[in-house]
């Protein structure tokens, strides 16, 4: 058999449910191995075709989606209301969602795994690669990273492609500059703060609300050009912006909080979304 290699194919980045971590933020590097026969060419699929093909079903599929295990003992939901669903908590606390078919992706596992994932992606990419290419191989990673970095998830509803999707999210390193030079304290310090975080729009929010069990909740909602779209979070679990959650955004407001706490100080900002791209603020 031979075999084609693509590394670094594409970077998918999304959202999971985790039954202690709750919403979790995520990029994944996508590599990809084909085994087959060479064709009439003698390859196995023409490199100018991965990515028109394989890429495609890829991003497709997963990018900018939220993947749910539906083997998770802690998942319900009403058959009146197919869209909505509540995820429960190892706290005792819960999630509730509702979206659109295209914005979810469901796993036939009780966890979220790199290669979960890939299976799913393996078996719809053999379903339409042509006869001679008789494996598929995904391999799923994060990048690496030296320094800080938090997993963050949001929407974007007056995005006009996937990002409008309300729980979608990123892997993210941070890079802070005071006075000209790193501080990798600050760097550490926002990396805790979103730990694992929704960060929401105060323009989104319809209710606040405290269970009887003392928990505090938010709920979010909009409509986009893809559907309407609700989100229920413990308050805990979310970091609340006055403004749109953009990239550019997120780095001009923790470029200003910082400046707020440190007025004396020439700050600099360079908030990642997901892998090698994102916004730079200065203040």
């Amino acid at each position: 058999m031979n075999h084609l290699f693509v590394d670094n194919l594409t970077v998918i980045d999304f959202a999971y449910l985790d039954p202690t971590r709750g919403l979790v933020g995520e990029s994944w590097i996508a590599d990809v191995v084909l085994g087959g026969e060479l064709d009439d060419q003698g390859m196995v699929f023409d490199f100018s075709n991965v990515k028109r093909t394989i890429k495609r079903i890829i991003d497709e599929r997963v990018d900018h989606r939220l993947v749910i295990p539906r083997g998770y003992e802690g998942l319900s939901w009403n058959q009146d209301t197919p869209d909505t669903f509540i995820w429960n908590l190892t706290d005792g606390s819960h999630i509730i969602h509702r979206s659109p078919d295209e914005a979810v992706v469901w796993l036939s596992s009780d966890q979220v795994t790199p290669s979960a994932v890939a299976t799913l992606l393996e078996r719809e990419l053999l379903a339409v690669l042509p006869a001679n290419v008789t494996s598929v191989q995904i391999s799923l990673r994060e990048d690496t990273i030296e320094g800080a970095y938090y997993h963050y998830v949001h929407g974007l509803k007056k995005h006009l492609g996937n990002c409008q999707r309300i729980a979608h999210g990123h892997r993210s390193p941070i890079r802070i500059d005071r006075n000209g030079k790193r501080d990798e304290v600050l760097e550490r310090s926002w990396a805790k703060l979103w730990e694992d975080i929704y960060v929401g729009s105060e323009e989104d929010v319809v209710r606040r609300y405290v269970k009887e069990d003392g928990t505090a909740y938010i709920t979010f909602e909009y409509e986009a050009n893809q559907g309407e779209f609700a989100l229920t979070l413990p308050e805990k679990r979310v970091y609340m912006m006055s403004t749109d959650t953009t990239v550019e955004l997120i780095a001009a407001h923790i470029a200003s909080q910082l400046k707020s706490e440190l007025p004396s100080d020439t700050i600099l900002v360079k908030a990642y979304e997901g892998v090698g791209k994102g916004a730079i603020a200065s203040r």
